[in-house]
């Protein structure tokens, strides 16, 4: 029997998502979820929850195993849970106690497992249902934290901790306005909360209010001059502000009032790239390496069986492997670099690449000197793991990196990047065929759009302008106005046509979200491209196409500059204040009329 407590598997269980999620970048905005499953008063309610279990053995077994979770041996707890789950496997607080010890120990898959049975089992869904609903919110699933969290409620109305959790995952599911209508009333019942003020601050942050932002988290700071995270997330709404100075010192005292390890590796991951939104790229990058901190739920695991480089190695004569990173628009801006690796690496030296699957073609027609795979990323047991198993031979490999690792040694200022028009080649006979084919779209010159991101969380959503303020950009006479944008648009490409008379052409017999080859050459036919940095406007820059890129006052990939240097031939168009897109949309459209005059 215990090999069934061990394996059990929950059919057709929302949370088996948790085994096939993959985090593709790490995420280091707003979490502000409380509570702990394994916190003093949660244990001690279990410990006594024991006493009603009527074999006396199963009840001496679960009380040993809290004992060893009080004493942060987890690792023993799941071994008495499941010595205790051998005697009963319908005892529902035995269950709850393994999915805790397995939470605590970094199987979080296996956590959910066993949560989701003590759900079933126990009469009292409510601790069950919060210890559920942090692990999947932590997990980035705020879809099925939220139904957690509404569950937790509804057994304990009116709990603190139960509101602010389920305004976080509202948050981040941009149902903000819900957000609001949720902690509002404790608010006015509870305005000694500085929990609540903090929370109701990084709701303003995702609707990219940052000024009413900051004061709530001024509120929630005077109530607590210790809360870590409303100084960390004062330092994100000062950033949209673009105050980089005034977020550094945030992030600072937020690092100094910490509460715990996944906490602080959060925070000096944003630490990093605030350093490299003030322009202090060599101490930037050096920090960046928090990224991969194994406190980090996102962060990914590499299963490479190599030396890892370090800034410092030499590389001249080496093979050296390197596996890109993040999302699918840093993988392609970091190989900004890879014509000086290739330079470094000398005439004895070789390059193997692992880039996302639909990268391939390109980067092999760009780099034909080096040897290049897909990298593959799974999730197992709530973490994140990344390899390259089409490699087969590693025996000639003499050192692996992460892409990003080379940023220090590569590109350590701004001058040290070069006017280089392009490091990207798209496919000269596709982009022939993609300037023919827009000879077919009406006349004037074709200016490709992209208006958003697949990834619009709350944290990141605010950095989008709504569709609406296009208006003096696609109101500019004599151009047309071509889609680039990936994902489904049905409902914005209607709405440009009836709120503003523009049709915005598409362009036939291409998947803009799968064949990005093609899509690197269907950039380059363009006249210009204007919109967000997402994969596509990446792609683009990267193959020399001209870009005019929409950006935040203090977004770090400018690294301190007003110019874009990772693609010389941008143009950036800098909102002072999420909240308002309006300026910058005027003179976006402003701009395309004095680039391109009708008539």
């Amino acid at each position: 029997m215990m090999s069934s407590v061990r394996d059990t598997q929950i059919s057709a269980s929302a949370l088996a998502i948790a085994q096939e999620a993959v985090a593709q970048a790490v995420n280091f905005g707003f979490k502000t979820t409380v509570g702990d499953a394994a916190s003093v008063e949660a244990l001690a309610r279990l410990d006594r929850q024991t006493n009603e279990v009527r074999n006396q053995e199963t009840a001496r077994l679960l009380a040993r195993s809290i004992h060893a979770m009080q004493n942060r041996d987890f690792a023993h707890g799941e071994k008495l849970a499941l010595e205790a789950l051998e005697r009963d496997d319908k005892l529902g607080v035995a269950w709850h106690v393994l999915g805790i010890a397995r939470e605590k120990i970094g199987d979080f898959a296996g956590s959910m497992r066993c949560y989701e049975v003590a759900l079933k089992l126990l009469p009292d869904h409510g601790a069950v249902a919060g210890d559920l609903g942090r692990l999947a919110f932590r997990m980035d699933m705020p879809e099925i934290a939220a139904k957690f969290f509404m569950h937790y409620i509804n057994a304990r109305p009116g709990d603190l901790e139960g509101v602010n959790n389920l305004a976080c995952a509202l948050r981040d599911l941009n149902r903000c306005d819900e957000a609001i209508e949720v902690l509002r009333p404790a608010i006015n019942d509870n305005p000694e909360q500085p929990l609540l003020w903090n929370t109701l601050g990084t709701v303003m942050c995702s609707l990219g209010d940052g000024k009413t932002a900051v004061t709530f988290f001024d509120e929630a700071l005077r109530l607590a001059p210790d809360f870590g995270k409303a100084y960390h997330n004062r330092a994100y709404a000062k950033l949209d502000l673009g105050d980089v100075a005034g977020a550094l010192a945030d992030c600072d005292l937020a690092i100094a009032a910490v509460e715990s390890a996944e906490d602080l590796a959060t925070m000096q991951f944003g630490r990093a790239t605030i350093l490299l939104a003030l322009g202090r790229v060599e101490e930037g990058w050096k920090a960046y390496e928090a990224r991969f901190s194994t406190d980090l739920v996102e962060a990914p695991r590499f299963t490479i069986e190599a030396p890892r480089w370090r800034p410092g190695m030499d590389l001249a004569g080496k093979s050296l492997m390197i596996c890109a990173e993040q999302g699918l628009g840093d993988e392609v801006m970091f190989a900004n670099m890879m014509p000086d690796v290739i330079e470094a690496l000398g005439p004895d030296g070789k390059l193997t690449l692992a880039v996302e699957r639909r990268l391939v073609p390109l980067f092999r027609r760009s780099f034909p000197q080096a040897d290049v795979f897909p990298h593959k990323t799974v999730s197992y047991e709530g973490r994140v793991y990344r390899g390259a198993p089409e490699i087969e031979d590693w025996s000639g490999v003499d050192l692996w990196t992460p892409m990003g690792d080379l940023l220090e040694t590569f590109r350590p200022s701004l001058a040290a990047f070069p006017d280089r028009p392009n490091f990207l080649e798209a496919d000269p006979d596709r982009v022939a065929h993609w300037r023919r084919t827009l000879e077919d779209a009406p006349k004037g010159p074709k200016v490709g759009l992209l208006w958003k991101s697949l990834k619009l969380n709350g944290e990141r959503a605010r950095q989008f302008s709504p569709f609406m303020l296009w208006r003096p950009v696609l109101e500019t006479p004599g151009i047309t106005f071509v889609n680039l944008q990936y994902g489904d648009c049905d409902e914005e490409i209607a709405l440009a046509k009836a709120e503003f008379g523009v049709d915005i052409w598409r362009p036939p017999g291409i998947d803009l979200k799968q064949d990005l080859d093609d899509v690197a050459a269907l950039c380059c036919a363009m006249d210009l491209i204007v919109g967000f940095s997402n994969a596509t406007t990446n792609l683009g820059g990267a193959c020399g196409a001209p870009i005019w890129m929409l950006t935040g006052a203090a977004s770090w990939t400018r690294l301190g500059a007003e110019i874009w240097p990772w693609y010389p031939q941008t143009r950036c168009f800098i909102t002072p204040d999420f909240n308002d897109w309006t300026p910058t949309m005027q003179e976006v459209g402003a701009a395309l009329h004095e680039r391109f005059p009708a008539g």
